[in-house]
């Protein structure tokens, strides 16, 4: 079973039951985890450049990051579960 990387409806797992690695599915989750991976690499870099920044941020940029950084290790620890780690 592969955790995938979306969640239901309802906010539930996804998962998918079967051995084929090269099919439509999980050829749409590999390609969903690689943008997922660049995107928190993107967010990173940005939220580096707020806080190197020659002003100091505001609550809200601040706030602002925080949440697009958590989104960006959520989906991070959801990969690494999905490959087998120990996220979850």
């Amino acid at each position: 079973m592969r955790l995938l990387p979306w969640s239901g409806p309802d906010g539930q797992r996804c998962y998918l039951s079967a051995d084929d690695n090269g099919g439509f599915l999980s050829q749409l989750a590999d390609e969903m985890e690689e943008v997922q991976v660049s995107t928190g690499e993107e967010v990173l870099a940005r939220a580096a450049e707020l806080l190197r920044g020659p002003a100091e941020p505001s609550a809200d940029e601040l706030r602002f990051c925080v949440h697009r950084l958590c989104e960006a290790l959520r989906d991070a620890l959801r990969i690494v579960e999905s490959r087998g780690g120990q996220a979850g």
